[in-house]
């Protein structure tokens, strides 16, 4: 593994080199569009290098003290570079983890702000108040990132469930971070409704995707379906006296997205633009995500937005990623915001599963 992290860094630090002899050039420097973006690819591989440079001198010493014990006659050396090995190699582990993160391959989009939709699945009431789980949980991990949320659309149930939840999370890297919180999430615990005690499986799914631009998605109007109406709270009584709620449908792929949040319809609008252009946006990946699938299988799970992911043991404080077969148990902190280790076990996975694909 190490041998192979060392090829792969060497080709970023050739072409480290290579874009710093381009920055430099009138040429590039004239070109506004194509030296910001080689600026951009230039800051994201200078971390590289510098963790890289940590990775190689202690993959060296390591290297070194193994061949001192196994060729050197100086007992007493032997068992000095014995000790020394063992203090390197918990440090060359520690930066290998962190250089393995650095060079999974971004995806241009995963520098954008996110939209998050959670929605109640299976078990009623129970799989509302999950799913309000689920949404604190989001929140005070993007709290802790100092990272924003704009509610787009809520349905809740009146008793602290929620049905559904639309929301924006604005912040650099959003997307990156949370996108393989996408598929089902189930609950294992006892209902708040339940006398009797049984332990019920419950669920919520779960999708992320990236804010779509106007110039990532162009939308023609008159593929438009606007309908405006008086939002609703639980129960199905109007909150509002004016017609400030706001469907529309998309005519060509049937997507509708409906939101009312707001008390201006211009707004409540405007939001709903955000929530299709990223649906469209995510519809037109996921498809070409499938054709490139059907001939090579390089995600960590299917991909598919059904697959269930994670499981929530309420009575042994576990949560399992089936994906990769992490288990922990720690419920109470995953469920107030500390997704860090599983988000980044979610990352190395894949890189894994890229590093095999490119073996093959």
């Amino acid at each position: 593994m190490s041998s192979d992290l060392l090829k792969i860094l060497e080709t970023n630090e050739k072409r480290f080199a290579e874009i710093t002899e381009l920055l430099a050039d009138p040429r590039t420097i004239a070109d506004k569009n194509r030296y910001r973006e080689l600026t951009k690819e230039h800051s994201s591989l200078a971390e590289i290098i510098e963790v890289g440079k940590q990775f190689r001198y202690l993959f060296s010493q390591v290297e070194e003290n193994r061949e001192i014990v196994s060729s050197s006659n100086d007992q007493e050396l032997v068992e000095l570079a014995q000790t020394e090995t063992a203090e390197l190699e918990e440090r060359l582990k520690a930066v290998q983890s962190r250089l393995e993160l650095l060079l999974i391959p971004r995806d241009p989009g995963d520098e954008k702000n996110a939209i998050v939709e959670i929605r109640a699945g299976t078990g009623g009431e129970e799989a509302a108040l999950f799913a309000a789980n689920l949404f604190r949980m989001y929140a005070k991990f993007i709290e802790n990132k100092g990272w924003k949320i704009d509610i787009m659309n809520t349905h809740d149930t009146g008793i602290g469930g929620l049905k559904e939840v639309i929301f924006m999370v604005e912040g650099k890297g959003a997307y990156g971070e949370l996108k393989m919180e996408s598929g089902v999430h189930r609950v294992q615990r006892v209902p708040q409704t339940e006398a009797s005690g049984r332990i019920h499986t419950s669920a919520a799914s779960v999708a992320v995707l990236p804010e779509a631009e106007e110039v990532d998605i162009q939308i023609d109007p008159n593929d438009l379906k606007v309908d405006v109406y008086r939002s609703s709270g639980p129960g199905g009584q109007s909150v509002n006296t004016t017609d400030s709620a706001v469907r529309i449908t998309h005519i060509p792929t049937g997507t509708v997205v409906t939101c009312q949040d707001e008390k201006s319809q211009l707004k409540n609008k405007n939001k709903a633009l955000k929530v299709l252009r990223a649906r469209l946006l995510d519809r037109a990946i996921m498809e070409q995500q499938a054709s490139i699938a059907r001939q090579r299988k390089t995600q960590v799970g299917t991909g598919d937005r059904s697959e269930k992911i994670r499981t929530y043991n309420f009575p042994q404080n576990r949560v399992t990623d089936h994906r990769f077969g992490l288990t922990l148990y720690n419920l109470e902190d995953i469920l107030n915001g500390d997704l860090d280790q599983l988000i980044e076990e979610a990352k190395k996975a894949a890189y894994q599963l890229q590093l095999e694909e490119k073996a093959k």
